[in-house]
């Protein structure tokens, strides 16, 4: 699978890593429901199997779940070691509600309790999960970052859900490696300014969500939103219900009109789309059964054409 350098770093990834977001399971106020944790360190070797190298996750998902899974995953593999990438700065209470923190003494703990549980000696891009108002608060929790790097405990650091201002800020106490926003056909807000930020500045770009949460994948449909369990987050999201859900699935018609002439998913074009764009380095697919994994990593080497790309476009802007 082809790789991209992301920003100023040394790591080379391909353009589809593992999300695991979903696998963290439920327990949390973002939580996708109970799920099988030995099929969820299936989908991370099918992943591997096929090339991805890069696995993202957060100590927030599932509350420390997901980095658990993904340090299951890792013991019981025997090929070459994939890159671990996870986030701070989102903190918990005991009935799963979050609040964000960037204070200097949160983000180390945060950081040694994600060493800890995924059980490795340094954290290959640590990343600030969500902004906050206070631009104090931004320089306090950077500083952190860059002192946590200079400690060899991180080995580059980056941004996740972060505007132009908040990076500008950041990037004036220590370089950004990376930037994770959401970006999608249904999401395509950050094309205005982040995106072309990012790319002058030499900040790579990993997108999540290019599937819209499995929105766009084919597979989702009224009947299996309804039957979403009540501790799944999308069953009450916006982009899951009328209005714009009619709009959405409409989208995910066309796309799998695109997608038949390639021979794959909605998902995989979906995909595929977010990385059309020059300014993205690599896209965020989560699975949670290695059979969801194939059609995704399909996307990494999927080149849609102009006609497709007019189309889709076309669509998704009727659509929105």
């Amino acid at each position: 699978m082809k790789t991209k350098q992301l920003g100023n770093s040394d790591l080379f990834i391909t353009r589809v890593g593992f999300g695991s977001w979903a696998i963290g399971g439920a327990g949390w106020q973002y939580g996708w429901g109970r799920q099988n944790d030995d099929e969820s360190v299936a989908a991370i070797h099918r992943a591997l199997e096929l090339g991805v190298n890069w696995i993202d996750t957060a100590a927030v998902y599932g509350i420390g779940h997901s980095e658990e899974i993904v340090s299951r995953a890792l013991a019981t593999w025997s090929g070459a070691r994939p890159y671990v990438f996870t986030k701070c700065g989102l903190r918990w209470d005991a009935k799963g509600r979050t609040r964000r923190d960037l204070t200097a003494a949160s983000i180390r703990q945060e950081c040694e309790d994600s060493l800890r549980r995924l059980k490795v000696d340094t954290i290959d891009l640590y990343q600030i999960h969500w902004p906050v108002d206070d631009p104090k608060r931004i320089e306090e929790g950077w500083s952190m970052m860059a002192q946590l790097q200079r400690e060899g405990k991180v080995r580059w650091i980056g941004v996740s859900n972060f505007d132009v201002a908040q990076m500008k800020h950041a990037q004036a106490i220590a370089p950004i490696t990376s930037l994770q926003p959401r970006y999608s056909l249904v999401h395509p807000e950050i094309e205005a300014e982040i995106l072309p930020f990012c790319r002058r500045n030499g900040i790579g770009t990993i997108v999540y969500s290019p599937m819209a949460s499995g929105l766009l994948t084919g597979a989702m449909t009224r009947e299996r939103i309804a039957r979403l369990p009540d501790d799944d987050w999308r069953k009450h999201d916006d982009d899951f219900t009328e209005p714009m859900l009619s709009a959405h699935l409409a989208l995910v018609e066309w796309l799998r009109f695109v997608g038949q002439r390639h021979g794959c998913s909605p998902g995989a074009a979906a995909v595929a789309w977010t990385l059309r764009h020059p300014a993205v380095t690599a896209a965020i697919a989560g699975a949670r059964r290695p059979e969801q994994v194939e059609d995704v990593v399909a996307a990494a080497d999927l080149q849609l054409t102009p006609t497709d790309l007019y189309e889709i476009e076309t669509i998704a802007e009727l659509a929105g």
